[in-house]
């Protein structure tokens, strides 16, 4: 290891569409989290590792989150469609898996965030 070896493990390489996406969603006001659905089955797979909720397509991209209670969900679905807007062309569908009870602070039943050096 160097001397300016990045401390959190980045390679330096430049962060991939999806991660950008997913950064711009959790820093939503109202989203708690993303959630990579029932079965897992929402995420976008990249090599070594998956983005969990967020699955980009080919125009657009598919959306799963858990918002906080007491988030408008109209109000919050429509600012993460414009957050991601400019990184993403075609269609944005949001989904709201969950909502955070307001007595938790800690996760909802199955959000999965981002992962780097997962392997699947």
């Amino acid at each position: 290891m160097t001397a300016d070896a990045d401390p959190q493990g980045h390679d330096g390489a430049e962060p991939e569409v999806v991660d950008v996406v997913a950064a711009a969603v959790l820093a939503v006001p109202g989203v708690h989290d993303l959630h990579a659905g029932v079965a897992g089955e929402v995420a976008t797979y990249l090599p070594g590792r998956r983005v969990n909720g967020v699955r980009m397509r080919e125009p657009g991209c598919a959306i799963h989150v858990v918002l906080h209670w007491g988030a408008p969900v109209l109000a919050t679905t429509d600012a993460i469609r414009d957050a991601v807007r400019p990184y993403v062309s075609g269609p944005v569908d949001v989904t709201v898996e969950d909502i955070l009870p307001p007595d938790r602070t800690g996760s909802a039943a199955a959000p999965l965030r981002p992962s780097e050096g997962e392997t699947s």
